[in-house]
């Protein structure tokens, strides 16, 4: 009633009340109630607050509302507070728990606190605990992704000679911070390390490496380790087979493209957005507008709704086909569906209709553009103007000129 009535920020003033009118006889289980009833109404700073008078006072420390305090703190997004009410009340004696270490690490890796997190898993060994292999994955996965992997595999090594074994997760997250660093023969011989050591690849460590050879342009060696993922029993996901997917495009393999989407309807895995996009962007891009449209056709039966990136490599298709009415049409359902083209798209569909002589509609274009608070770039003027010089309308692309400066 009390904490209700006084509300947040009032743990001091309330705690200098019951020391007033019940002294420091038999307060130990009103102090208790105390702390309660602040964590009960989530005034989390005044159950901290009031742990600490309870410990400046001599009081018996409440480590059961304590562990309910921390357990709250750890759920919030304040990490270098939890770690400071951590250290207070494993300096009163509350019992240390791995579990907790873990929490507070993730969290500070999660911020980027590489640095704080190494001294969250320095402690534990202080606290004289043993890290587990999910204290050692945290901060090796924090390393990765900061992009320090040779601290990441530091702790790897001091993992072994601790005799706490590196699992699947420890060799994916390294795999993965060795494929983004474009190491990708270390990222294969750690591979090869992982599977002498009986530990089985999950379709996480496969995808890793696959997405790792594709981005390198290394699409046969893509392909021969998704084999060994289907020769090992483990079934691709979407994100396989999109990465497998966007590869193949990227090298212009269109044909084995579309027979892993294919594949992916038979073995029951639903080719999404990015499946279609992909496959799109990548027929426009070898010029084959015709499969282009029909995937998009596709798209449009199965419900599913183009994206920025399919609108804008349909537009561009049809603009260098010549298709401008098509094109703009196909700007128009972009907009319609919500959608905000960028200031290039704009310029593609300009430009086709200047090409053509239709300076008129690059113009109305260019005045919507400006309408919908876009700033058109030094590339649509010069459409507009090389539109306007064809016609030989000089006098008119040296007003534009003027406009521009």
């Amino acid at each position: 009633l009390v904490v209700s009535r006084r509300g947040k920020d009032s743990a001091s003033s309330v705690f200098a009340l019951i020391l007033e009118t019940r002294g420091t006889h038999q307060s130990n289980c009103v102090f208790d109630a105390l702390m309660n009833a602040y964590l009960d109404s989530g005034f989390v700073s005044d159950a901290f607050q009031c742990f600490r008078l309870i410990r400046k006072h001599n009081f018996r420390i409440p480590f059961h509302v304590c562990g309910c305090l921390l357990d709250k703190m750890l759920k919030l997004n304040s990490p270098a507070v939890a770690w400071e009410y951590f250290l207070e009340i494993l300096d009163a004696g509350f019992p240390p728990k791995v579990y907790a270490f873990n929490v507070l690490m993730h969290k500070m890796c999660k911020e980027g606190k590489i640095e704080q997190a190494q001294m969250v898993f320095d402690e534990i060994g202080k606290r004289g605990l043993r890290p587990s292999v999910v204290s050692f994955n945290t901060l090796i996965n924090g390393y990765c992704k900061s992009g320090n992997l040779e601290e990441g595999f530091r702790l790897k090594r001091d993992m072994e000679e601790s005799r706490t074994w590196p699992d699947v997760y420890t060799f994916s997250v390294l795999i993965n911070g060795l494929c983004k660093e474009c190491r990708l023969d270390d990222a294969n011989l750690l591979f090869d390390e992982m599977c002498e050591r009986g530990l089985v690849p999950n379709f996480v460590t496969f995808t890793t490496l696959i997405d790792g050879q594709c981005k390198n342009g290394r699409i046969d060696l893509a392909m021969e380790i998704y084999q060994k993922m289907l020769g090992r029993g483990i079934k691709p996901d979407v994100i396989t087979y999109n990465t497998l997917i966007n590869g193949l495009c990227k090298v212009g393999d269109l044909k084995e493209a579309r027979k892993l989407v294919d594949e992916m309807n038979m073995t029951g895995v639903k080719p999404d957005t990015i499946t279609y996009t992909t496959l799109i962007d990548g027929c426009c891009k070898e010029g084959d507008l015709h499969s282009a449209l029909e995937i998009r056709q596709g798209m449009i039966i199965q419900g599913i709704e183009l994206d920025n990136v399919a609108f804008t490599a349909l537009i561009s298709g049809l603009c260098r086909e010549g298709r401008n009415l098509d094109a703009e049409k196909m700007l128009r359902k972009m907009l319609d569906s919500g959608m905000k083209p960028d200031d290039a798209t704009y310029t593609m569909v300009i430009d086709g209709f200047c090409k053509k002589g239709n300076v008129k509609m690059g113009f109305k274009l260019h005045k919507e553009m400006q309408s919908d608070d876009y700033v058109p770039s030094v590339v649509t003027y010069n459409a507009l103007m090389n539109g306007l010089c064809k016609l030989g309308q000089m006098k008119n692309a040296d007003m534009l000129l003027h406009a521009m400066i």
